[in-house]
């Protein structure tokens, strides 16, 4: 079983950034990023592979967040700038056994608990 720790959620202003943190309890495939805001459904955000050298995005956020990992930690980071009202959700974590890229979030088996980001305007 696969646990996933959140961190770096918080409340910005709009134009800030934030780095949110995820640390899986092993090595994993495919990990990434959703997000759902209130009374909207889940949305993908950004993923990346196992070799941290395909990073995949949503179109909403392309430009604006990155992702990356350190293998070495088992640690997915998304950093964010250029925030906007629009940004503010709750942020999960998300991992993956697969290799197949995917904007699905029934692909991914693991799930963190969620972190806050709040962007006021």
């Amino acid at each position: 079983q696969v646990q996933l720790v959140e961190s770096g959620g918080g409340l910005v202003q709009a134009g800030g950034s934030l780095r949110l943190s995820c640390a899986a309890s092993v090595r994993t495939i495919r990990m990434g990023w959703f997000r759902q805001a209130p009374g909207k459904e889940r949305a993908f955000v950004a993923a990346i592979s196992g070799a941290a050298n395909s990073p995949y995005y949503a179109d909403s956020v392309k430009g604006r967040f990155t992702i990356s990992r350190d293998n070495a930690k088992n640690t997915v980071y998304l950093q964010m700038n250029s925030l906007k009202p629009e940004d503010t959700a709750v942020y999960y974590c998300v991992a993956s056994t697969s290799y197949s890229r995917s904007y699905s979030q029934y692909d991914y088996n693991y799930w963190g608990q969620g972190t806050q980001v709040t962007v006021s305007s």
